[in-house]
């Protein structure tokens, strides 16, 4: 009796061994299939077979889902994906539920006496006798179940240890057709983004290639001003000098640099911008030379800086009159020799790089004052470009302002337009913030425009909200209270010199005071000084689309003073 069980004993021993020896085979094999470059349904479908070969199954269905949990595709062992499809469509929906929400194996020794395939309409298929298991896997990828591998055996009570076992091998290689699945799909991913930028790319170059030599693609504007810079533009991207574009905030510095860029013998190499106003001197030394491990708190790996990262391209440094005068010598020796060392390293690093520079500030007053390096200023200004406010380049908002609704209208799927009056409100104002605040105001009047084309009494101005006005009440306020302060003029200098506004502004305050019964000045004057200033008032009204407010910042007065002189010279409003 003793002799039978140790025979026993060894041949379960012997098959325990050759099962293990077989699923150590059948791994081997199936990863030799999902290495091979090949489409997924072809590798699949190679797996499911193999499965056959190693496995004693009656059916076999290796199923994948997309995002939305639906099925994306199906194969089985012999079968052709239509019949894989049908066959999978008819298995219980429980079962592969189960499988998909739960993502842990489902093993079924009976599938006759399981809840989950008590309607299954393909039961009572087959020969009754014969006991029918069923053992399925999830597979998982991109933390997330995308699939499941399902195979039907026969005779399922016979091997209840096998099912286990069978389990735990296709446990292992749904692991290993998981992975590829993530990698072929991220693998599509990026071809579909390649493809995409590579046709991007190709009709950029095409519109360069169809677009005029006098002009550049993504800087709007046919002023005569404009032009002119666009033609130097063109003219010093040809030579690797460095150039500082000079303006206000708001003209269009960035796009500028990019240009350079893009017309320069460099287009191909890279672009690397970073706005010196924004960062310490500190960080702003690691980000221009990076820094070695260790270097600094936090510095936990090497990192390359941007003159690094810009070697053989453009290095477009924004607001550098903010930077401080320690580490305007330290850019000083990079620009001049061409070298540098990362923060806490010792190794010299050299570059080639062309520096496009950029400042609103007046970098020649900065230099008298000692507040920046003259030799500093002599090396980053060898070509010097001045961009001008929009004020001298009134024929441009138009052509600004329905682009800027256009891009709003793509945007939010609308489809406003701009009424004649509201078009030549927009060219009368000045707009101290440029382009920038030409751009905010289209959306911000677009966002509140109660219908689909915007009129004048849409913009902030004609209610007395208008941004511009707000900040230059504001800094009405802070001269009343800070000594020597000199705000920014709002008007322009022609209209400096041909408008007195200084006379309005008195017979305003005039009307005020007679609230408590003083003499008024403006009693003593002539009538001629009268109708003069009437004329004036009548003029500027027109000038601003007799919006109110716009009529008295072209005056230098408050809201409040433009509604008394308006009064006192008895000057009917306009209503449109």
């Amino acid at each position: 009796m003793s002799s039978q069980v140790e025979v026993s004993s060894h041949e379960r021993a012997m098959q325990s061994s050759s099962r293990a020896n077989s699923a150590l085979m059948g791994i081997y094999e199936i990863s030799k299939v999902l290495t091979r470059p090949a489409r997924i349904e072809v590798a699949l479908s190679g797996v499911i077979n193999l499965l056959a070969s190693f496995l004693d199954m009656n059916n076999g269905l290796i199923a994948l889902l997309d995002e939305q949990n639906q099925t994306s595709m199906v194969v089985g062992a012999g079968w052709s994906e239509a019949t894989a499809r049908e066959h999978f469509e008819r298995l219980p929906e429980q079962a592969v539920g189960q499988i998909v929400v739960s993502g842990m194996p489902l093993v079924v020794r009976n599938i006759a006496e399981s809840p989950l395939f008590a309607n299954w309409s393909e039961l009572n298929s087959g020969d009754p006798s014969i006991d029918r298991s069923f053992v399925g896997v999830p597979i998982k990828g991109d933390n997330r179940t995308v699939g499941t591998i399902m195979i039907e055996r026969l005779d399922g009570h016979s091997s209840p240890h096998t099912l286990d076992e069978d389990a735990r091998f296709l446990t292992m290689v749904a692991n290993l057709v998981g992975q590829n699945v993530a990698l072929q799909r991220l693998v599509a991913r990026d071809r579909e983004r390649l493809m995409t930028d590579r046709h991007r790319l190709e009709k950029e170059l095409e519109q360069r290639t169809e677009s005029s030599q006098q002009g550049i693609d993504w800087i709007i504007g046919e002023s005569a001003a404009i032009r002119e810079v666009v033609e130097k533009i063109q003219q010093v991207a040809r030579c690797n000098l460095p150039v500082l574009l000079c303006g206000e905030t708001g003209t269009g510095k960035e796009l500028f640099a990019r240009a350079i860029h893009e017309y320069s013998s460099r287009s191909e190499k890279p672009y690397i911008r970073l706005n010196c106003a924004a960062l310490s001197e500190t960080v702003l030394e690691s980000e221009l030379f990076g820094h070695e491990r260790g270097a600094f708190t936090g510095a936990i790996g090497l990192r390359k800086g941007r003159f690094e990262m810009a070697d053989g391209g453009t290095l477009f440094l924004d607001e550098i009159g903010e930077i401080s005068g320690a580490f305007q010598a330290k850019l000083l020796r990079v620009l001049q020799e061409g070298e540098f060392e990362r923060v806490g390293g010792s190794r010299t690093i050299k570059v080639d790089v062309r520096l496009v520079a950029a400042t609103n500030r007046n970098l020649e007053a900065a230099v008298l004052s000692g507040q920046f390096r003259s030799d500093l200023y002599y090396r980053i200004s060898v070509v010097p470009i001045f961009l001008p406010p929009l004020r001298e380049r009134r024929e441009d908002v138009g052509m600004l302002a329905k682009e800027f609704l256009r891009r709003f209208n793509e945007e939010h799927g609308a489809a406003l337009t701009l009424s004649k009056r509201a078009m030549d409100v927009l060219t009368a104002c000045d707009f101290p913030g440029n382009v920038r605040e030409l751009e905010s105001c289209i959306k911000r009047t677009a966002a509140l425009a109660k219908n689909s084309m915007i009129v004048v009494e849409d913009f902030a101005c004609s209610n007395d909200s208008c941004l511009s006005l707000v900040m230059g009440k504001s800094m009405n306020r802070m001269q009343q209270h800070e000594a020597g302060y000199v705000p920014l003029p709002v008007i322009s200098p022609k209209q400096e010199r041909s408008w007195p506004v200084h006379k309005i502004a008195e017979s305003a305050s005039v009307v005020v005071d007679e609230r408590n019964v003083r003499p008024s000045p403006v009693e003593s004057s002539s009538g001629a000084d009268d109708a003069n200033e009437r004329q004036r008032l009548v003029d500027a009204m027109e000038k601003s689309g007799w919006v109110q407010a716009k009529a008295a910042r072209m005056l230098g007065l408050t809201a409040r003073q433009m509604g008394y002189a308006l009064r006192k010279h008895n000057v009917e409003i306009k209503r449109f």
